[in-house]
């Protein structure tokens, strides 16, 4: 049945996690929070188990701006976790399931933009990126002036392309109707001016960050993040086919944030609770710092261009997800991929594949029964 459970400990909170396989050792969750999980599993995405077809089939964008760059894996079915206090208190389906998270990879550049802070890689958000990184994407009258708070609040509104895709793939885009009115050559405003929801943008800082830290991005998250909070080595994040860059005289691959075009981050519900955990205990791990002090509140402060979002984490003061409640923060990938944090109840959710007209339905039924 999975084996003996394992205990973790984050910042002084106990974490149960089984020992590999599904969550099954979890004793029975009670009636309320049972039923709000059985609707979680109920309320399976629309996006297909073949993921690659989906892209290709043109949901983000028509040809050939779809164009697939990167490793794109299936998906397995929906699963998720719900912890209190940090500890596993329910669960459903296989939480050990390694899959693409989309745009829920943004949001963990965000925490390697709070490392590079804590060791003085970037000394002030507000300086523009060009003073410290010496790259063409980040030369002009327009790209020039963009800052670190601008990129990672997604107003930069920075101009070009980046490893064959053009930010103009994603102007004028609107999450809740991807693929469908965007592309436009929407007169750009001056940096900082205007917010809007671009991988290419996002793709930019990672380059950003690439620079600061000389080495792969995936080796800092291992090192910095992963590896201080128990996490498994489950998890994979992938470069574009064009996305090698030479720093220093080295090659290296520089990763996207999110899947959009393949590529991006794989990883299980049960890696994924720890990062959530990280972020409710405010960066700290068993007693161990590992985000600098402040950056959960840097990150969870609302952008003034637009309410709901802060450093490349989603928040719902404005209500953005329906019925869950205005205190949660959330990180959040394309097909319903959700990491929610709630302080006030001491919560994190984890939800694999859920559709996203639920989310907020889900996550306000397991409020209730907690």
């Amino acid at each position: 049945m999975g084996g003996p459970a394992i205990l973790f400990y984050a910042g002084g909170m106990t974490l149960h996690f089984p020992a590999p396989g599904p969550l099954l050792p979890v004793p029975p969750a009670p009636s309320p929070l049972a039923a709000a999980m059985a609707l979680a599993e109920s309320r399976e995405t629309f996006f297909p188990r073949d993921l690659r077809a989906h892209l290709d089939g043109g949901y983000f964008e028509a040809p050939p701006d779809n164009t697939v760059i990167g490793p794109v894996a299936p998906r397995g079915g929906p699963n998720g976790l719900v912890l209190q206090h940090g500890k596993v208190v329910g669960g459903w389906g296989d939480t050990r399931q390694t899959d693409m998270t989309f745009s829920v990879a943004k949001s963990y550049l965000s925490l390697l933009a709070g490392i590079a802070v804590g060791d003085g890689l970037i000394t002030d958000l507000d300086e523009p990126v060009a003073a410290s990184v010496s790259h063409p994407a980040f030369a002009g009258s327009q790209n020039s002036p963009v800052t670190w708070r601008m990129l990672l609040q997604q107003t930069s509104e920075w101009e070009g392309s980046l490893f064959g895709k053009s930010e103009r793939i994603d102007r004028g885009r609107n999450l809740s109707s991807e693929g469908k009115g965007k592309g436009a050559n929407r007169p750009l405003s001056a940096p900082g001016d205007h917010w809007e929801y671009n991988d290419v943008r996002v793709n930019a800082l990672s380059l950003a960050l690439l620079h600061r830290f000389g080495r792969p991005l995936p080796q800092v998250f291992a090192e910095r993040i992963m590896a201080p909070i128990g996490g498994s080595a489950d998890w994979v994040w992938d470069g574009y086919e064009t996305s090698w860059v030479e720093i220093a005289g080295e090659k290296l691959h520089s990763v996207p944030g999110g899947g959009h075009w393949g590529g991006g981050v794989r990883m299980h519900a049960e890696d994924q609770a720890r990062i959530g955990l990280l972020m409710l205990a405010d960066g700290v791990w068993d007693g161990q710092r590992v985000l600098p002090e402040g950056w959960v509140a840097a990150s969870t402060t609302p952008c003034e261009l637009n309410g709901d979002y802060g450093l490349l984490w989603w928040l719902n003061a404005g209500g953005r997800l329906a019925g869950a409640p205005l205190t949660g923060f959330y990180a959040a990938g394309a097909g319903g991929n959700t990491i929610w944090v709630e302080p006030t109840q001491s919560l994190v959710v984890v939800a694999r594949w859920l559709h996203p007209e639920s989310a907020g339905e889900v996550l306000q039924a397991i409020h209730a029964a907690i």
